[in-house]
């Protein structure tokens, strides 16, 4: 027998046990990644529904609250009066104050198959520049639609009226803002409580100090609880200012 031979080492292998033990290894492994990864594809995809969903909420609450803090004082030239009367259940456009005063509390609300519109008031929104022929002052009121892509709830809709001054009689602009509206409701702040109801022409043209708006969202199924409404409170700035003068008695 060659001496070499029996010097030399043997050669190391591995087990069948430990090829075993490595791949549960690697497996185990394997899966927690999965995990790791599926968990933050979902988390993602939650996150941009999310967003997705709320972004036409944030664009419709702000294009709300620009409307109302530039309210123009009524009684002036291109601006109406600031007043609300009651309103009766009925379709679009069949009540005759709808076209003359802001509606009971500024409202828009469910009213069968149709939902009542709300009457106009004015606004100093208006971007104004060498290509338009009209001011920055606009008409602005607010509407329920029945949707049109099958979604629970009611479109709101933003009409706008921007040329006040017209020759011939114009036709407001239409402007989406968002789907899945139960009701939209304006109060009127008075000093000392929320009114449900304003009248600029018994208090000398002036505005309530702040309007608060509450948005209340459609649910995805009937069953389920109605959520709570989202409020929208806005500080009125511009106010009337009369011209008449009081006499002094002196003592």
């Amino acid at each position: 027998m060659n001496p070499a031979r029996q010097s030399r080492p043997r050669a190391q292998s591995f087990t069948l046990i430990e090829v075993l033990l490595a791949v549960v290894v690697f497996s185990i492994v394997l899966t927690a990644i999965h995990l790791v990864f599926y968990s933050a594809i979902r988390l993602r995809n939650k996150t941009t529904a999310a967003l997705d969903e709320a972004a036409p909420l944030r664009h419709t609450l702000a294009i709300i609250k620009r409307d109302l803090a530039n309210v123009v004082v009524p009684g002036g030239t291109l601006s109406g009066q600031l007043q609300t009367t009651a309103t009766t259940g009925g379709q679009l456009g069949q009540s005759q104050s709808a076209s003359q005063s802001l509606s009971a509390s500024l409202s828009a609300r469910l009213r069968g198959p149709q939902s009542q519109t709300s009457p106009e008031f004015y606004t100093a929104v208006g971007i104004i520049d060498d290509t338009v022929p009209w001011g920055e002052i606009e008409k602005v009121s607010y509407y329920l639609a029945d949707p049109t892509n099958n979604t629970p709830g009611k479109d709101l809709i933003r009409t706008v009226t921007r040329n006040l001054l017209p020759t011939l009689q114009e036709e407001p602009v239409d402007q989406w803002l968002m789907s899945g509206v139960q009701q939209i409701t304006f109060y009127f702040y008075d000093g000392t409580q929320w009114l449900d109801y304003w009248d600029s022409t018994t208090t000398t043209n002036t505005l309530p100090p702040a309007i608060k708006v509450q948005l209340q969202l459609a649910t995805e199924d009937a069953t389920q609880a109605p959520r709570p409404p989202i409020e929208l409170v806005v500080p009125l700035v511009a106010q009337a200012r009369t011209n008449q003068t009081a006499q002094i008695t002196g003592g």
